[in-house]
């Protein structure tokens, strides 16, 4: 594997020369310019000296943001303006080897493009319905998802911090809410009030309240009062590691800083250790651990994917929650499965199916183009404020991993991995996919240009002619 462009990436980042990010590792300005360069391996020694001298994930250096960036250049590339081009899979995986960041300008090109389409089509419905004309940006929740990514949606230092409260505060589950109402008035001098309101949280920076809805349910409430305690006392945290990335707008970054204040509450919630050890336990029962820490489906399943602390990690998940529309509003990937940036995800995923059978856990052996197995369980969720009047929004959750990891879920029971009666075949996106004999396929594929004869009609209507 080819490490000089990550190394140069990061050294670039840092703003040093060769000569200056050759001191702090130590070693000679013509040693480090060779490896740059692939022409001198890149040893372990150096590469720990690199994540401790600059305070690197070690995870920057392994495959994972590779096959993340060639999977969103294989998508963008794979756009119908790019066909008379006839770029391969093995022109990508070149392009991402030796030269990554052009790789990332290419992809943030593409969401440029993408997102001057929308602007032009907005602008065109705006003038015809003669409304003020505005101009739409990058959708912050795209950049927030891929601050997450960057970061393995793992914080170490908002971690440390739910896991200080615990210990400090002598918290305990059964007593959550009492603590956390007690450590909000003596700690930061915040009074909590509950009453009938639309808003499900308020705070008062003046007065110093806190109003919460009398509609949440307790496992909301202490959720709520962990995300306003993170806000007021660890925003110098949530404002270090928002530096770490480079946002475009401040709607993104105030949405960064909302995330990491749900992800501290998840962690207040359930911490780290004796959550880990209960999924150990419970072999990731979900409803059972839901029940322990008394939290949420989506809320439990959410939290398992955060397990990456080096040294005590969980199973690394991938996580997805769509609507029925198929709409997907919140997406992570440990697992390394890729979901589609710029287009619809496979239709064939148990999360879409899983509005078929509201309320019960589905199972999927699924198989990737690439012949990567993941094992994937999904189920439905209800949201709705309370009360018989009040809207109910029902989306679905998946959550999943690649099957070797498999045997450690309660949800593999009963199913043989080694030898699986049935595998669904599943892709990125229909683009994306090369499998012809799809019956589900809504565009063609990229590896299989639209061939049409009248008197053949295949699998699909995109099945190529034969």
């Amino acid at each position: 594997m080819q490490l000089g462009s990550r190394l140069r990436a990061l050294r670039r980042r840092e703003g040093l020369t060769q000569a200056a990010f050759a001191k702090r590792l130590g070693i000679s300005t013509s040693y480090l310019n060779l490896i740059e360069n692939d022409r001198r391996p890149l040893t372990a020694q150096v590469l720990i000296k690199v994540a401790r001298t600059f305070e690197v994930d070690l995870g920057e250096f392994s495959g994972e943001q590779e096959d993340a960036l060639l999977q969103d250049l294989m998508e963008a590339l794979g756009d119908p303006l790019f066909d008379e081009h006839g770029l391969t899979n093995t022109d990508l995986r070149e392009l991402v080897g030796n030269q990554p960041e052009v790789g990332r300008a290419l992809v943030r090109l593409y969401q440029a493009f993408r997102s001057a389409q929308e602007t032009n089509a907005q602008l065109a419905l705006q003038v015809s319905d003669t409304q003020d004309i505005q101009t739409p940006t990058r959708l912050p929740s795209e950049e927030v998802t891929d601050f997450i990514q960057a970061h393995q949606n793992h914080f170490p230092a908002l971690e440390a911090a739910a896991e200080r409260i615990w210990k400090d505060g002598s918290f305990e589950i059964r007593s959550l809410e009492y603590r956390l109402r007690r450590f909000l008035q003596e700690e930061l001098g915040v009074r909590v009030l509950v009453s009938r309101q639309d808003m499900i949280r308020r705070f008062d920076p003046q007065t110093r309240e806190l109003h919460l809805s009398e509609n949440l349910p307790p496992r909301s409430r202490n959720f709520q009062l962990a995300v306003q305690t993170a806000l007021l006392w660890r925003e110098g945290d949530i404002d270090r590691v928002i530096s770490t990335f480079r946002f475009r707008s401040e709607a993104a970054r105030r949405l960064a800083k909302v995330t990491l204040a749900n992800y501290f509450a998840g962690a207040t919630l359930m911490p780290y250790t004796p959550f880990l050890q209960a999924a150990k336990e419970e072999r990731y029962d979900i409803e059972l651990m839901g029940n322990r820490f008394r939290t949420s489906f989506e809320q439990v399943a959410h939290r398992l994917t955060t397990l990456r602390r080096s040294g005590a990690e969980g199973v690394p998940f991938h996580f997805i929650r769509v609507d029925i529309a198929g709409n997907i509003s919140k997406r992570f990937s440990a697992s390394g499965i890729g979901f589609a940036r710029f287009g619809s995800a496979c239709s064939k995923w148990n999360v879409f199916s899983a509005f078929m059978t509201p309320g019960r856990i589905s199972r999927q052996l699924s198989v990737m183009p690439d012949g990567k197995t993941y094992f994937c369980i999904a189920r439905t969720i209800t949201r709705g404020k309370g009360g018989y009047h009040k809207p109910h929004a029902v989306q679905a959750i998946g959550l999943g991993c690649e099957t070797e990891h498999a045997r450690a879920l309660v949800y593999a029971d009963g199913i043989d991995l080694d030898k699986p009666a049935r595998v669904v075949e599943i892709g990125t996106s229909c683009r994306l996919c090369p499998r012809h004999d799809c019956a589900q396929r809504a565009f063609p594929s990229l590896e299989h240009p639209l061939e049409i004869d009248e008197h053949v009609r295949g699998a699909s209507f995109f099945s190529p002619a034969r």
